[in-house]
């Protein structure tokens, strides 16, 4: 199977070479390139069967979260987590966008923007459920980024699942939903646009925005206001979709949205000295699956617009199901609703066709006899060899 890490290999250094690139998509292309190689080093596993001796090299994982490689492991330890988070109730999806011109912003601001399309989206759905003439109620929520569309064009949104309901004001009643209803989208929209926008002229008054090229003169703050005038007017994208019919959907979905990455490799198709294939979704379309072919260069360069700002949380948690207070806040939803503790909910993470090979391969059997793998050697990582220590 084709993998992105076969592209870098090929046509990395090319594209280090004629495009200027930072730290970040430096670490992110030999991460990926270097992903279970001789190059992380690794170990070797023998059989315990005497009758079979099969013996296996397993090299370790980069463990980036921009390889698809590993990304599989990291959802199903994740996914457990969130297993026990899970209530009785119905579920909303929720997705906020960011128009064209704001996107524009954002990509040479990735950091504050998609801090901002985090707030701006959370704010809104607290303001807008707390109020009375909606839902009246503290409402919980897990939200994930998402950068890219099907063809690795650049277009920041965030997926948030909500369930259908709330703690009261004083904590004593669980508010429901109606049931197939969250809340007003026209009213969403028109809210999460002005907390955007305010937040971004807060931002940009504040000097924490940079603008590089063909941006450059956004700096100024009359331009900036005249780029942002045709989005003041205009209708912002928020859309819900249908609700989950349940918990264990709820569930296969998180699986698939929270540890995907802009493309994985079961998607590639073709590769040669000049270009990549790879299929995508056209939902204008009907969903047809189609096959786009890209200059090995473009398909680089797009790739690399997803990836994350260092140390920037992707998945976060927000209202009655924030970090801080979630266990205590649930178990007052759970007496509430009058249930146990969730039971474990199985969750199809998606298989990029090496999650086999995990850092804790051990756990792997014999494929040839069934029997127990047993470690019999390390493979140290080449790149700590010249580590010298002085026991003086």
């Amino acid at each position: 199977m084709l993998e992105v890490a076969d592209v870098f290999r090929r046509h990395g250094d090319a594209f280090r070479s004629t495009h200027a690139i930072d730290r970040s998509a430096c670490r992110v292309m030999g991460a990926i390139t270097a992903c279970r190689t001789a190059a992380l080093g690794g170990h070797v596993e023998r059989c315990d069967a005497a009758a079979c001796g099969f013996t296996r090299i397993s090299y370790n994982s980069c463990r980036n979260r921009h390889c698809t490689k590993c990304q599989s492991n990291a959802a199903r330890d994740w996914l457990a987590e969130r297993a026990a988070d899970l209530l009785p109730v119905e579920y909303f999806h929720v997705v906020f966008t960011l128009p064209a011109p704001i996107a524009a912003i954002a990509k040479q601001n990735k950091a504050i923007v998609y801090g901002l399309l985090f707030e701006a989206a959370a704010e809104t759905l607290k303001t807008i459920a707390a109020d009375p003439r909606h839902l009246g109620a503290e409402i919980g929520m897990t939200m994930v980024l998402h950068t890219w569309g099907q063809t690795l064009t650049y277009h920041p949104h965030v997926h948030v699942i909500v369930p259908g309901g709330g703690l009261s004001p004083d904590g004593n009643t669980w508010i429901a939903c109606r049931p197939g209803f969250f809340l007003p989208v026209k009213v969403l929209q028109r809210l999460y646009r002005r907390l955007f926008l305010a937040k971004l002229a807060a931002a940009h008054a504040s000097g924490r925005l940079q603008f590089f090229a063909a941006l450059a003169s956004l700096a100024n703050a009359r331009a900036f206001a005249h780029h942002l005038e045709p989005v003041r007017r205009s209708d912002w994208i928020v859309y819900a979709k249908k609700p989950f019919a349940g918990p264990e959907q709820v569930l296969r979905y998180l699986a698939r949205y929270t540890h995907r990455i802009a493309i994985s490799n079961r998607r590639l198709v073709a590769l040669d000295d000049r270009s990549v294939g790879f299929t995508w979704k056209d939902y204008r379309d009907g969903g047809k699956q189609k096959c786009m072919t890209l200059e090995a260069h473009e398909f680089i360069r797009r790739f690399l617009l997803h990836v994350l700002p260092e140390g920037f949380q992707r998945i976060r948690h927000c209202g009655f199901l924030a970090n801080g207070h979630r266990k205590a806040k649930l178990a007052i939803v759970r007496r509430l609703l009058d249930v146990a503790s969730a039971a474990p909910v199985a969750a199809d993470t998606p298989d990029d066709g090496t999650a086999a090979a995990t850092h804790d391969t051990t756990a792997q059997p014999c494929p040839c006899c069934g029997a127990s793998m047993r470690i019999i050697e390390i493979l140290p990582d080449p790149r700590y060899r010249r580590l010298r220590f002085d026991s003086s």
